[in-house]
């Protein structure tokens, strides 16, 4: 499944077309290799809250919940941010080389 970054840079390459801006195979699974990472990493918070945010939604807490919640959505907005970084990282290496 594609990221929204992903089908975005889709969208503005059909829009205006990078010059043969490929990126090697070493690149692809440094890429894969990052995606595998982070959805590990994306995982195991959802593994560690998803739990936690249940029992507060048991017990009638809503305060506990919506802040577990907020806690899931940040970090795992943060987590795909970091990554998309590293990809973008490892994209433009070889266009400086």
């Amino acid at each position: 499944m594609k990221s929204s970054y992903e089908l975005a840079m889709e969208r503005l390459n059909k829009q205006s077309p990078r010059s043969s801006h490929t990126i090697t195979e070493k690149q692809k699974k440094q890429i894969a290799e990052v995606d595998s990472i982070y959805t590990a990493k994306i995982a195991e918070k959802e593994l560690f809250l998803k739990p936690k945010i249940h029992a507060s939604k048991l017990e009638g807490d809503a305060t506990a919940f919506e802040s577990l919640e907020k806690q899931l959505r940040d970090e795992t907005r943060a987590l795909r941010d970091q990554m998309e970084g590293e990809k973008e990282k490892i994209r433009t290496t070889t266009l400086s080389h």
